[in-house]
């Protein structure tokens, strides 16, 4: 009897092991998928404030919260099965797709940079409570859809690096990625738009150092909204450029990735900062190939888009947006100032 419980408790101590390891393998797998969809995050963070901005402070959280649901269901409900069958099936057909993706990101941080180039504004957008209240819904709603084109690129983007796990594996772990990166992205912006109502809370207070730095905040949120765009910018045109050349190569084209590895292979072998040293030229690499990749596609796509009746509609992602949405706290700080 006693032998027969060793060998249960040993059982069930090898199944602790491998369940632990299994534990170990979804956690290595999704940090590593969220590594990758870095830059779509960031873009994703610097995006969602330009749909709450110039509302009402009571009404910020609540918003957020609801495009926050809307982007699980998203990523959870449609991106992850579809994709789950896609890998299952026509397993072929994703690298396409990731080039596609990144095509997309090439695009739009080409043209964030282009326009930042060339001065263009986007000033004349109202902020949605300028709009009325009963633009809420519809402002929800766009943010939702924006965010289902960002939330496919970072599941493709995770479900790429994660290609040669399991199905089972495969949907844990973008289970684990689809959560984790909604609440990162949606807990940061819930505190980006909040930041500057802290501030001015804080600038009541009796204390000299609550005050100034209650100041501080107020001040600095429009820089802070500036920095986390050019960041995001940036980001796009790295993963894109790299997903572009990761996939010419996987392709048989091998010119762009062996000239970035031939050059960033001087600088692997320097003493303690050769590994960060030998990354930031390949992601600078990388970059420069997002941004001639996302010119071209520019060149090619803004005739197009012209010339077609539906064109591209006012209040998409833009690269005023964020400038909107720092327009609108502006705006409302002076509201409540005075």
């Amino acid at each position: 009897m006693s032998g027969g419980l060793v060998a249960l408790l040993d059982d069930v101590a090898a199944l602790a092991r491998i369940a632990a390891a299994s534990v170990d393998d979804v956690a290595a797998g999704a940090a590593r998928a969220g590594v990758k969809a870095a830059g779509v995050v960031i873009d994703d963070a610097a995006v969602t404030p330009q749909y709450v901005s110039g509302a009402d402070p009571s009404r910020e959280l609540p918003m957020i919260k609801r495009i926050f649901w809307g982007s699980l269901r998203n990523k959870l409900l449609v991106i992850l099965p579809a994709l789950l069958l896609i890998s299952a099936f026509i397993p072929w057909i994703i690298p396409f797709i990731l080039m596609l993706g990144g095509t997309y990101l090439c695009y739009e941080g080409a043209e964030k940079v282009w326009h930042k180039l060339r001065g263009h504004h986007d000033d004349e957008k109202a902020p949605a409570v300028e709009r009325g209240p009963d633009a809420e819904a519809k402002v929800i709603k766009g943010a939702i859809t924006t965010d289902f084109i960002l939330s496919c690129e970072i599941m493709v983007i995770s479900m790429n690096e994660v290609a040669a796990e399991s199905i089972w594996s495969r949907a844990l772990i973008l289970v684990v990625v689809a959560v984790a990166i909604t609440v990162l992205v949606y807990g940061a912006v819930g505190l980006i738009v909040k930041m500057d109502d802290i501030g001015l809370h804080l600038t009541t207070k009796d204390s000299a150092g609550s005050k100034r730095f209650g100041e501080l905040l107020v001040k600095g949120m429009p820089g802070v909204l500036a920095a986390i765009t050019f960041v995001g910018t940036i980001a796009m045109l790295w993963v894109g450029g790299h997903i572009m050349v990761q996939g010419a190569h996987d392709l048989g084209w091998h010119l762009p990735y062996d000239l970035i590895h031939g050059l960033e292979e001087p600088f692997a072998g320097i003493a303690v900062v050769g590994g960060l040293l030998a990354w930031l030229v390949n992601t600078l690499c990388s970059a420069i190939v997002g941004l001639a990749w996302g010119l071209l596609v520019m060149a090619i796509v803004h005739p197009l888009l012209k010339a077609l009746p539906f064109g591209k509609k006012k209040g998409g992602h833009t690269e005023g947006d964020v400038r909107a949405a720092i327009a609108g706290h502006r705006s409302k700080h002076h509201e409540e100032k005075s």
